[in-house]
């Protein structure tokens, strides 16, 4: 998003930050050789990547076109493949490197309205833990941060289908749309987010994970301390009050 990109360079010009905005549509294999090419021109090196884009595709499982679906795990998770399998290299043969993974905490804990989403998260924290084991002995720290619902405009780019099968379906999203705009009311700031991000490449022993937000904190204190089943009847009473 060049426009959000030039908002960044003036936040960082107030603070005598050096920073140069390089466009790259993360879906586009090309743009991504491109962009990698263009800081290893400039800088000669790459010591850190963060993987942040992504979207938001809402509605329950029978409402999602396979075609959506394959959309969000392309944005989602396999940008993040694309641009980790050009920047590993360079990092392998510096010898070090962090690569941090913009996951959420939807990648720990399955919820009703938004299968695409949270299943993208789910593949992206599996890629994660296999990058610990895979980069690990190149000198490459590798994390995910999983931060819960933010204080951003994540609604301007989510994608909610129309109801095509049962309308009980449109209920189920109706509801948790409305639940999550409440949420991000009182969500956590994306300054936050950016702390812990920070903490976490400055850890001497980096964690495979870190939580981001007091709501993420909580539903995993709840989903630790539970069985599945009885993590599943908690959240039913939550999401569906009789």
């Amino acid at each position: 998003n060049v426009s959000k990109g030039e908002n960044l360079k003036k936040d960082a010009e107030k603070e005598n930050l050096p920073i140069s905005i390089i466009e790259m549509d993360v879906d586009g294999e090309e743009s991504i050789v491109d962009a990698v090419k263009k800081i290893i021109e400039e800088e000669g090196r790459i010591d850190v990547l963060v993987n942040n884009a992504g979207y938001g595709q809402f509605g329950c499982t029978e409402d999602v076109s396979v075609d959506d679906f394959r959309k969000q795990f392309e944005t989602n998770f396999f940008s993040v493949v694309r641009i980790i399998q050009e920047v590993a290299p360079i990092m392998r043969k510096q010898g070090s490197g962090i690569i941090v993974n913009i996951s959420s905490v939807a990648g720990r804990m399955g919820l009703p309205g938004s299968p695409a989403y949270i299943s993208s998260k789910f593949a992206l924290e599996g890629l994660g833990e296999c990058l610990r084991y895979e980069l690990g002995m190149f000198g490459i720290k590798t994390t995910l941060i999983e931060p819960g619902v933010i204080k951003t405009n994540f609604f301007d780019s989510m994608k909610i289908p129309e109801s095509k099968k049962d309308p009980k379906y449109q209920q189920i999203t109706d509801n948790m749309l409305a639940g999550l705009k409440m949420m991000v009311e009182m969500g956590t700031a994306p300054s936050q987010v950016a702390e812990v991000v920070l903490k976490a490449i400055h850890d001497e022993e980096m964690k495979p994970r870190y939580i981001a937000g007091a709501d993420a904190a909580m539903f995993m204190e709840a989903k630790k301390s539970k069985s599945d089943i009885e993590f599943e009847k908690y959240m039913s009473k939550e999401l569906f009050p009789r």
